[in-house]
């Protein structure tokens, strides 16, 4: 694959995985997100490698610019489903957090 090609791969690919993560936001499959941001940084960090040296074409640009925008406004959407799932997630370790502080202060459970 030449570096030129590779670039845009990497691009479309992240638009590929990106709207992915927001079909499974939608579903509220949060099991596989973690899976594909690795997959996500591994590309970004190949971009950081071959892009600085890298012309492309305006056709090529063009096709970036593309998977750039479907990329930002699917990961702003995830964003969105994701926050609430967050919150949710860090009131219930706070409540486990003060429970077992509780525990601890009384003399553990029964």
């Amino acid at each position: 694959m030449s570096v030129n090609s590779e670039v845009v791969y990497c691009y479309e690919r992240l638009a590929t995985i990106t709207a992915r993560m927001l079909e499974l936001s939608r579903e509220e499959e949060w099991g596989e997100l973690p899976g594909l941001e690795t997959l996500c940084a591994a590309l970004i960090q190949r971009l950081r490698e071959i892009e600085p040296t890298t012309e492309l074409s305006s056709q090529q640009r063009d096709v970036v610019r593309n998977s750039l925008i479907s990329v930002r406004r699917d990961q702003d959407e995830v964003v969105r489903l994701v926050k609430p799932q967050l919150r949710q997630l860090l009131t219930g370790i706070a409540s486990l957090q003060a429970q077992a502080s509780l525990g601890k202060a009384y003399g553990g459970s029964h």
